[in-house]
């Protein structure tokens, strides 16, 4: 590559040509659930943007690298200064940063990666391993540490695709976005099967760094469970693991490393097991009496033989509100209100079922889906919504922006616990964020993965902003669900990983012996400390 990428917006997500608008009975609903919007516009462009001045980095630095690979420019600093998270975006859209990197490294390949680390470590600078910059928890956050320097290192170099067609299995390069590694096999008649809502952007790295989970992965599976071996290359030493199907040779290293989020190394590669690319995708939409009902069919499909690749179930307020905001005069809003009708009701929620594979397959485990559906008092809406839900299945992102423009907060955070606590969790982190709101808001969760012990919970919240104090408010918000989750027992992460936001609630997840074993693993792999300080591991004290 020339350069790091530039093609999305610098200071929201993804596609600048994307901008969806509201319609006149969206902006009702929100109007009448969270009051009047001031709008609140993007300020200043990339030449206005405040930054830190860049430190200088070493000679011995800018020779390992080669310095054709180092880029100093202001857009390729704001650009590796920050995630895809609310804060985050507040910060770019006032075009004010209190952090940058002071250079964006861009290695051709895993040689130059070690060059790079060996000559950081040795000059004390800082590295944030970057991929496609979407982390939502503060993951690429430019924090130093003791260190007076940093770099962003970008991976969008490495890009190598190896196919073994016979054993279903390849390698893939860190740097492949989403939509390029799924191109490159389905060249070959197979697929990963893994699309997160930042499919478009996000990179194999990223997923394997931050043990991302999928919206298929009810039925392709997490991409840890993806992962048959992992390459790390580490300021002290290098680690790769077999690609094997399964090993009974002690504990499982390629574990270590993935959900490693860069703090003790760089992820050059990633051997993957695939599935044959489906020759049909079934996706519909189905009403449950309630949330409750809906868990309850999902608990039962993923504790029986006929678990969908996708199943999502949206509460009553998610339900209300997604309807509203897509336009509820469409197929699925009339279906929706005729199912309410029918039974007299006011509320329902909304479920998507989507089934992939070969034709006689997707056949047998629809019908087996259907059993469960009905049995648990669910009515078919239709292919014709669920389509619709395929379609939009990455457009969130570009709507958030619309909405922060308008004047409104919102952000996302996910959770899991078991079948029998699930609904004590949904209901205690809903009441969490609802209360530390301070202002009329919108309180969303769906339902979004499922396992045979139990299930994630996926929130969305909708307010007004605080002008001026955008970022305070999002996170006494944050720390009211984050305590709550913690309180309830759940993870505190499903899939969105720690990085800098949840890393002061890792003793709660993995106990001081846990964060013990943490650190000296840390130690041992990055003696200097330099790999994404601040990131997963909480200061000690």
């Amino acid at each position: 590559m020339n350069g790091p990428r530039r093609d999305s917006k610098w200071w929201g997500w993804g596609d600048p040509s994307i901008s969806p608008e509201l319609g006149a009975e969206a902006l009702a609903t929100l109007r009448e659930q969270i009051g009047e919007l001031r709008p609140s516009p993007r300020t200043g462009e990339l030449e206005d943007f405040e930054l830190p001045e860049p430190q200088p980095l070493p000679a011995g630095l800018i020779e390992a690298a080669g310095a054709e690979s180092v880029f100093t420019a202001v857009e390729d600093r704001v650009r590796h200064a920050t995630g895809g998270g609310y804060a985050d975006l507040v910060r770019l859209r006032q075009g004010r940063l209190d952090a940058a990197p002071d250079a964006v490294v861009l290695p051709a390949d895993a040689d130059a990666v070690r060059r790079i680390l060996d000559a950081c470590a040795a000059e004390g600078v800082a590295v944030v391993p970057f991929g496609g910059g979407t982390s939502v928890v503060g993951g690429v956050e430019p924090l130093r540490g003791p260190h007076g320097r940093l770099i962003s290192l970008d991976l969008a170099g490495l890009r190598g695709v190896e196919v073994d067609r016979r054993s279903l299995t390849a390698r893939l390069g860190a740097g492949l976005r989403g939509p390029e590694a799924e191109a490159a096999l389905a060249a070959e008649g197979v697929t990963l099967g893994h699309f997160p809502q930042s499919f478009e952007y996000a990179t194999v790295g990223g997923f394997a760094a931050t043990r991302s989970a999928g919206q298929a992965s009810s039925g392709y599976g997490r991409f840890d469970a993806l992962v048959s071996g992992v390459r790390l290359i580490a300021p002290g030493g290098e680690l790769r693991t077999l690609e094997t199907p399964h090993s009974a040779a002690g504990p499982a290293l390629r574990e270590l490393v993935v959900g490693s989020e860069g703090v003790l190394g760089v992820i050059p590669e990633v051997a993957v097991r695939l599935r044959p690319a489906p020759r049909r995708r079934r996706y519909e939409a189905w009403i449950a009496e309630s949330f409750e009902a809906g868990a309850e069919i999902v608990r039962a499909l993923a504790q029986g033989p006929g678990l969908p690749d996708v199943i999502r179930v949206s509460d009553e307020e998610e339900t209300r509100t997604s309807l509203a905001l897509s336009g509820p005069g469409g197929a699925a809003g009339k279906l929706f209100g005729g199912y309410l009708g029918l039974r007299r009701k006011r509320d329902g929620c909304l479920v998507v079922v989507g089934i992939e594979g070969e034709e006689d397959s997707v056949a047998r485990r629809r019908a087996l889906a259907v059993r469960e559906l009905r049995r648990g008092g669910a009515a078919y809406l239709g292919q014709a919504a669920g389509r619709s839900w395929e379609r939009g299945r990455f457009q969130g992102p570009y709507l958030r922006d619309t909405l922060m423009g308008m004047g409104a907060m919102v952000e996302t955070l996910e959770t899991a616990h078991t079948w029998s606590k699930l609904g004590a969790l949904h209901r205690a982190v809903g009441a969490a964020i609802r209360d530390s709101l301070g202002a009329p808001g919108l309180v969303l969760c769906h339902l979004s993965h499922a396992y045979a012990d139990g299930g994630s919970l996926y929130f969305t919240f909708i307010s007004r902003a605080r002008q001026g104090e955008e970022v305070e408010q999002w996170r006494a918000v944050k720390r009211a669900a984050s305590e709550a989750i913690v309180a309830a027992g759940g993870t505190i992460t499903h899939h969105h990983a720690v990085g800098r936001d949840h890393a002061p609630y890792m003793e709660a997840e993995v106990g001081r012996t846990g964060l013990d074993l943490l650190r000296a693993v840390k130690e041992r792999l990055d003696p200097a400390g330099i790999m994404n300080p601040g990131k997963l591991l909480p200061e000690p004290g």
